[in-house]
């Protein structure tokens, strides 16, 4: 009997780890793998370049040195640092976005298909909230130094709380987390999402789902 229970715990722990492993990058295989941008992108990341062509800039990056222009209408900036920009990340499983925000700038509700994302605010106070499958709402104002985390997939949103401008850097446990913004999958699609999908989506007439329709125009 004992021998028995033991070997349950075995397997589960063993479909655990499987399952576990599986939510993430996959494990890579050499000591590094830099992304060769120019050649052709096969289906789960890039193809390495070759080893001796590799340098030291390539595990180097300044894409989120400078602050972005929140000059928007959400007053947000996201500058990302993933392998499509710092071709050393490519299959080590990580990634990092600096994201600046204007006083009252929302980032607006997203989510990230293939990432859970770690927050930590480097200046000012930010409102960092994520909503669950049962749409429970989890937040919290996060100050300098602090962290927030967001499981993976769900939708979530930052929005400057402060007086000032605030400055957050947000980690990836993916090379390529996603993004999914709901309004800009709703209302700026190409092709067009169909008028009946959103009316009845919305509750809405057709000269109001325009209307919201033309707020996106631009993006």
């Amino acid at each position: 009997m004992a021998s028995s229970a033991v070997r349950s715990l075995v397997l589960l722990l063993t479909i655990a780890a499987a399952i576990a492993g599986a939510l993430s990058d996959p494990t890579p295989l050499q000591d590094f793998c830099v992304a060769d941008l120019q050649a052709a992108t096969p289906v789960d990341g890039f193809v390495c370049k070759p080893p001796a062509s590799v340098e030291d800039d390539d595990f180097f990056s300044r894409a989120i040195a400078a602050a972005g222009s929140t000059s928007n209408p959400f007053g947000v900036n996201s500058t990302r640092a993933t392998v499509s920009t710092f071709p050393g990340l490519n299959t080590l499983g990580v990634s990092i976005t600096r994201v600046d925000l204007a006083p009252g700038g929302l980032n607006p509700p997203h989510s990230h298909p293939r990432a859970s994302e770690l927050v930590m605010v480097l200046k000012g106070e930010v409102l960092v909230g994520f909503t669950t499958a049962v749409n429970r709402l989890f937040s919290k104002v996060v100050r300098e130094n602090e962290l927030f985390v967001v499981p993976r997939g769900l939708q979530h949103f930052q929005l400057n709380a402060g007086a000032g401008d605030a400055v957050f850097v947000a980690m990836f446990d993916s090379q390529s987390p996603g993004l999914v913004t709901p309004t800009f999958a709703m209302f700026a699609t190409k092709p067009a999402m169909p008028m009946e999908v959103l009316t009845k989506t919305f509750l809405m007439g057709e000269d109001e789902v325009s209307a919201m329709k033309s707020k996106f125009a631009a993006f």
